[in-house]
């Protein structure tokens, strides 16, 4: 029985595979046409329509084209070892997407950027690890700071978790609450008690003087990261009003 040969074109009808693809897979020597004709046409017999079908599915498996050259020269068996371990990984990829996923999520829906576990299987330190190098930085050599640095130490890691978590809870409440009296003057009691609330949560930390909690208003107004965690909470007068209504609180 003659041998069958498939044109270039016909490979392409077959496979959806660009003719690009099909002279760059030559070029690098991945998938050799069975013959070539004196005009230069490539002829692809079925032993490389085979074989493309398995470059075609290792590369959907997230295989480089490196490493599909290798797996290609593996027995059956040593593929199959191969790929047990490569779906290991795809499942390690997956849980992090998934992971990813739901940060973008909560991001989404507000949560402080502080709170979200990222960064845990990378040498970058999380979001809130770099908060507190940063406030280090800036506010090291103050009382305050290392009042503040001297009572987390003291914490175990799982109540550092819980209270970083109550801390932004609370003030989230106490932000949305001053959010819905944007309408008051910020010099209203009804504010002010909110305010007083807001430097309840700040001082379970450190000891906050006035120099500190004018310092952290003029941050939530000036910040980036600030200012868009605030969106969620009212429309761009809103910081002004919770800057407005801080200074107030100090004089």
């Amino acid at each position: 029985m003659k041998k069958r040969y498939f044109t270039l074109k016909e490979i392409m009808r077959i496979t959806g595979i660009t003719k690009r693809t099909l002279h760059y897979y030559d070029q690098i020597h991945l998938l050799k046409p069975g013959k070539v004709e004196a005009n230069g046409y490539r002829l692809y017999d079925q032993e490389a329509l085979g074989k493309l079908q398995m470059i075609l599915l290792f590369k959907e498996m997230n295989f480089t084209l490196q490493d599909i050259a290798s797996v290609l020269e593996l027995s059956i068996d040593e593929q199959k070892e191969m790929l047990r371990t490569h779906r290991m990984t795809l499942v390690e990829r997956k849980e992090k997407l998934e992971a990813t996923i739901r940060q973008l999520d909560q991001y989404v829906d507000g949560t402080n950027i502080s709170q979200l576990e990222l960064f845990s299987d990378s040498p970058i330190q999380s979001i809130q690890a770099q908060y507190e190098s940063e406030a280090r930085v800036i506010y090291g050599g103050t009382q305050q700071f290392q009042e503040y640095e001297a009572h987390i130490a003291a914490l175990s890691p799982a109540e550092k978790k819980q209270g970083n978590q109550q801390f932004s809870a609370d003030m989230e409440e106490v932000f949305r609450k001053l959010a819905a009296r944007q309408s008051l003057s910020p010099a209203t009691e009804e504010v002010q008690d909110l305010v007083r609330k807001w430097k309840g949560i700040l001082s379970r930390f450190m000891t906050c003087d006035a120099e500190i909690l004018r310092c952290i208003a003029e941050v939530y107004m000036t910040d980036p990261r600030y200012i868009a965690y605030f969106r969620q909470f009212g429309d761009e007068m809103f910081l002004p009003f919770l800057h407005e209504a801080i200074c107030i609180s100090l004089s």
